[in-house]
């Protein structure tokens, strides 16, 4: 009994010390998952606390289940856009991208540890993939919003290359560990096979919840536990039938979550949480499994083997895969560099482990020192990257706060939002009958100095006030443009971004030559549209943040429709 209370003590103090690690982390830019690892060291058998902990097995099933929530909460808010936008590329990154990458850090650990070259493979497919728990917490927890289209491949790679990693890996411990197995057809069709299963059954499973939670009469509550058994339901089914789990749990959470459900709000909400609590205990759980001092003596090869993987290997995967989209080279550089490795190689390295391979315990202790040293060298400098190359875009005004009124049945989801005023409010300083909203919304009242003012006083609303309004889910994004904040006071925002004229897309060169002095050397006719021009100048898809120049004016799309077209651009003056 008092061993159960001493391990509950321990724990709780781990979580609650994680958490409070936090705010120091974000003081000090350094990435969360380094930290919740570092902590593990420090608890482990070499660290203050001395806890002992090596089995694999409890390992393997932790980290399981964690990167399930995880999963399936990056598939939760993966956006239809973003499919549009990244499909193909980055399903290249994560199929040819993988496989590339594999050979390439395959080849260098069988040189650099004596590996035979199947050894070598193997330790480069548990290497391959990028982790999308260490890619969308340091997105989140930075604030950092990059261009769609950027954003969107690295978002959807890290979420679809696990299947192939997890594939490479399954196929290459077998035939260590059986040698007689034949590297012939059957390999592709066990590759065929883990995606079309895992597909199959994600689509399946995704749409079967969509339509319990529209037919279920369940308390708004268990609608979020309900999602959770539902995924890691789904994993191992699919894992049952010989799919990916992985891949089947994302994409049955990007159809949950774009589905037009008012429970999907509250699903949001709570799996937020769950999946920073499915992060921080794995990465506290594979920190204590791992004892520094037995690192010691391959430290100096393992340090090389990550600096060709991130130096070597990411950037000519990235080159080759997405040669085909013509990606600008500040988009693929970024790319490039954010190939962040986390849980995923370590969790893939225990699969050896547990296996019983020759060199078992040495394939998790290079993985180990990979994405050590990944999290501290590409996960440190993200944001800084990031803005170096030009590629942060400002944060879109959003609600402060909004729920869903769920228990309300109509045709379409409506909700209750909340909305800060600053002094950078468009709605500062009027009435609520003067706002010319875009979108209709009911104004349900304001709270100022904690006090409830109701609807029908109509007060001038102040900055300090909170307002209430009522309006449809999907109108809700066209409304926070108009109540939001448009972020005067951040690092980059709206006006000094887009400058502070905007034009409709379909504005044409003879409508600017009117107010502006432009280059005769451009070639383009007097009708040609600003859409035109961007389309002429751009061989891919245009996303809000690309810009074009135009003598000394620079024209930056500011609001692109689903099927491309430009509908907004923001002008401002450029020094050439």
């Amino acid at each position: 009994m008092d061993a159960v209370n001493l391990l509950i003590l321990i724990a709780g103090t781990l979580l609650f010390v994680s958490i409070l690690a936090v705010q120091v982390s974000v003081r000090v830019g350094a990435p969360l998952l380094l930290v919740f690892l570092v902590l593990g060291m420090l608890a482990g058998e070499n660290g203050l606390l001395g806890i002992q902990f090596d089995n694999p097995d409890i390992a393997l099933l932790i980290g399981s289940v964690a990167l399930v929530i995880i999963l399936f909460d990056g598939g939760l808010r993966t956006h239809p856009e973003r499919f549009r936008v990244a499909l193909a590329p980055a399903a290249m990154l994560s199929s040819v991208g993988v496989i590339i990458t594999c050979i390439i850090t395959g080849v260098s650990a069988a040189y650099l540890f004596g590996f035979s070259w199947i050894e070598g493979l193997l330790l480069g497919a548990i290497l391959g993939s990028t982790d999308a728990a260490a890619v969308f917490s340091i997105f989140q927890s930075q604030r950092l919003r990059i261009k769609q289209r950027v954003a969107a491949t690295l978002e959807i790679e890290s979420g679809s290359n696990d299947p192939m990693a997890v594939m490479l890996t399954v196929t290459l411990v077998s035939v260590l560990a059986m040698p007689e197995t034949p590297m012939d057809a059957s390999v592709i069709f066990v590759f065929l096979q883990q995606a079309l299963v895992g597909a199959a059954v994600g689509f399946g499973a995704g749409k079967l919840f969509v339509y319990g939670c529209k037919h279920l009469t369940l308390h708004v509550s268990f609608f979020p536990l309900l999602a959770v058994s539902a995924s890691v339901l789904v994993f191992g089914l699919t894992a049952q039938l010989g799919g990916s789990g992985f891949l089947a749990v994302y994409l049955m959470g990007y159809l949950v979550g774009n589905a037009r459900l008012p429970q999907v709000m509250h699903i949001l909400r709570v799996h937020d949480g769950l999946a920073w609590l499915s992060q921080i205990v794995m990465f506290l759980m594979l920190g204590i499994l791992m004892t520094p001092a037995s690192i010691l003596d391959i430290a100096l090869p393992a340090l090389a083997l990550a600096m060709i993987l991130i130096f070597v290997a990411r950037p000519i995967a990235v080159l080759i895969s997405l040669a085909p989209f013509r990606f600008p080279w500040r988009d693929q550089f970024f790319i490039s560099w954010v190939g962040l490795r986390g849980a995923v190689p370590i969790v893939l390295a225990l699969f050896p482990w547990i296996a019983g391979l020759e060199n078992q315990q040495l394939y998790f202790e290079i993985a180990f020192v990979v994405v050590l040293v990944s999290l501290v060298v590409q996960g440190w400098s993200i944001a800084f990257v990031a803005r170096k190359l030009g590629l942060e875009v400002p944060q879109e005004p959003e609600p402060d706060y909004r729920t869903p009124l769920d228990a309300v049945h109509a045709s379409e989801v409506l909700e209750v939002a909340v909305f800060n005023i600053t002094e950078d409010s468009a709605a500062a300083d009027h009435h609520w009958d003067e706002i010319n909203l875009p979108r209709e919304a009911d104004f349900v009242g304001l709270i100022r100095d904690d006090q409830w003012i109701r609807s029908t006083v109509n007060p001038m609303l102040r900055s300090g006030d909170a307002l209430m309004v009522l309006a449809r889910s999907d109108d809700m994004s066209k409304i926070s443009e108009v109540l939001g904040s448009t972020g005067t006071n951040s690092r980059i925002n709206k006006k000094t971004f887009f400058g502070d004229f905007v034009l409709n897309g379909e504005i044409t060169l003879a409508d600017l030559a009117g107010f502006y002095v432009l280059p005769d050397e451009g070639g383009e006719d007097l009708n040609t549209s600003i859409n035109d021009i961007f389309k002429q100048r751009f061989h891919r898809r245009v996303v809000v943040g690309d810009h074009i120049i135009l003598g000394n004016l620079m024209f930056t799309a500011r609001e692109v429709a689903d099927d491309g077209t430009i509908l907004k651009v923001g002008v401002k003056p450029v020094e050439l």
